[in-house]
């Protein structure tokens, strides 16, 4: 779900994984010329920042032939802006999961043809075979998923983060942090903080968490385009509102930052691969999406951007460091407190919009 902001370059090359001498995973692949000959060996993908692995475009051309065209996008309000008037030409998109359910009923997306993706079966967690938002994966696949919390500067807090109070009502820190410029979730996890949950239904509930986030503002220094890890790691703020994967990246960096889901629960979220209507090349997307779903390429995926991965398969490449650090897979009685974000229909969607745009003109 999120920007996932890339590391340097720098710290690309020196990235030096259990899995680094893989290669490409050409092994128990067919790209035949049956698999795309009506189509131009090329896909338009639209992702989130650098949320790939560090090869996985290139290897995929190595194996396929088809030459990936990756544009980047904020968050979802952007991608559903960008796909609402029609599809200008991208071939595969990652929205999460409840603007999969609202894409699908816009008519915005296609039904996935499951016999071109077998990996799916073969190596996805039964957990994610069949959601809520998507019945049967009619239109999605199941990429990365995770958690929002706080990442924060251990030498500059008093004592241990374990509240939404720090960010939402408090001056403590005030001048030092940073929230996450997303409407849906922040609205979202504001009324977490508040008992309302991550879903209310009444607009009077979704206004009251607009204005408490309209009291704290003065506190807040920056409403981050999802590069909050960024700012926390060149030290201009100390707490920062974000993705989990996103705090992992810099904490590899920087082993005076933490991370933590505050006690009153969070955001837990699923990210997705869909093919949107109109799509140039839907067969390459369609073996694109086997390709990130086989167990080599999933593990470099996952293993780079520090986000967690459905596929079974692929976990079982990795080691204890990925498989058992509880920023990735929180315990259970952590998950038990979190919540998804609930596609709610166009009306309550209009409502959290004109709070959060109310908020930001405040």
């Amino acid at each position: 779900m999120k920007s996932r902001s890339a590391r340097s370059l720098t710290r690309r090359q020196a990235l030096k994984t259990g899995i680094a001498g893989l290669g490409a995973v050409a092994a128990g692949i067919s790209f035949g010329r049956s698999a795309h000959a009506a189509e131009d060996p090329e896909l338009n993908f639209y992702n989130w920042d650098t949320y790939i692995g560090e090869t996985t475009l290139d290897d995929f051309k190595g194996v396929s032939g088809i030459e990936v065209n990756m544009s980047l996008f904020a968050d979802n309000d952007e991608l559903f802006a960008k796909l609402k008037e029609g599809n200008p030409g991208f071939d595969l998109i990652v929205p999460t999961n409840d603007f999969v359910e609202r894409m699908a009923q816009a008519e915005m997306i296609v039904p996935l043809d499951h016999s071109k993706i077998p990996n799916f079966e073969k190596n996805i967690s039964s957990l994610f075979k069949d959601p809520a938002f998507d019945p049967g994966r009619k239109f999605s696949m199941p990429y990365m998923w995770g958690t929002m919390g706080i990442g924060y500067r251990k030498s500059r807090v008093k004592e241990p983060i374990t509240s939404w109070k720090t960010m939402f009502d408090s001056d403590e820190y005030s001048g030092r942090i940073s929230w996450l410029s997303e409407s849906r979730t922040m609205l979202g996890i504001a009324g977490m903080y508040m008992g309302h949950g991550m879903n209310a239904v009444d607009p009077v509930l979704v206004n009251s968490a607009a204005d408490m986030l309209i009291a704290q503002k003065p506190h807040v220094r920056v409403i981050a385009e999802d590069n909050g890890q960024d700012l926390l790691l060149s030290g201009e703020v100390d707490l920062a509102i974000e993705w989990n994967g996103d705090i992992l990246q810099v904490m590899e960096e920087d082993d005076d930052i933490g991370y933590v889901i505050p006690q009153e629960g969070s955001l837990v979220w699923e990210d997705t691969l869909c093919i949107p209507k109109d799509a140039p090349h839907p067969l390459n997307a369609h073996a694109f999406i086997n390709y990130i779903l086989e167990p080599e390429a999933g593990a470099k995926i996952a293993e780079f951007i520090f986000y967690a991965s459905p596929n079974t398969a692929a976990r079982a490449l990795l080691g204890d460091d990925y498989n058992k650090n509880p920023a990735i897979f929180p315990p259970d009685e952590i998950i038990a407190k979190c919540e998804p974000s609930i596609y709610l229909g166009e009306d309550l969607q209009r409502a959290y919009e004109e709070a959060w745009t109310r908020m930001q003109a405040a």
